[in-house]
């Protein structure tokens, strides 16, 4: 089998192998978060629903006209993050088969999109949107800062993993 110049293929290091194990993991993680959501889909919706609802909150008049309680918009809301994780959790499975296949620029490629997502999605959706503008951090009982925070920590490592896998070929940088 040729090897084109565009997809070289290298033996693995240990940071690709680092890459490649912290890939495979979050995609496993939000791959089983994904499939949780679909066969038990009233469970987290309540989540959502009272998220967005605000209804378990300190109630402040000052902050409250920011609930959203409509039951359709809080599902599709809902349905939105569902797909969105289940597109992360695809993305990182194709780059996981990427770094096993050594094909090291599109691993670094997938890798990172799908990293990025979840970045988003558990960053500036669950903790900036839910925990700040729907002030989730008040709620006792619908407050999932917590997960969101092992999830950001978790993708973030395995970004700066991925891209400490760049190619270091070229000429030495000082300074």
């Amino acid at each position: 089998m040729s090897v084109s110049p565009d997809h070289p293929r290298r033996v693995f290091g240990v940071r690709e192998a680092a890459a490649a194990v912290l890939t495979a993991t979050v995609a496993l993680y939000i791959a089983l978060v994904a499939f949780g959501n679909i066969t038990d889909f009233d469970t987290n919706r309540q989540f959502v629903r009272h998220v967005l609802a605000m209804d378990t909150t300190f109630r402040d008049e000052d902050l409250m006209w920011r609930a959203i309680t409509s039951r359709a918009w809080q599902d599709a809301a809902y349905v939105a993050i569902i797909v969105w994780e289940t597109v992360a959790a695809l993305v990182l499975i194709a780059a996981t088969w990427l770094w096993l296949r050594r094909d090291l620029r599109r691993a670094r490629l997938l890798s990172s999109a799908g990293l990025l997502m979840l970045l988003l999605l558990f960053g500036a959706g669950f903790i900036a949107v839910g925990g700040e503008w729907f002030a989730m951090w008040q709620s006792d009982k619908w407050n999932g800062l917590d997960a969101a925070i092992r999830v950001v920590l978790l993708s973030g490592l395995a970004l700066l993993t991925v891209h400490s896998t760049g190619d270091r070929s070229g000429p030495a940088r000082s300074g």
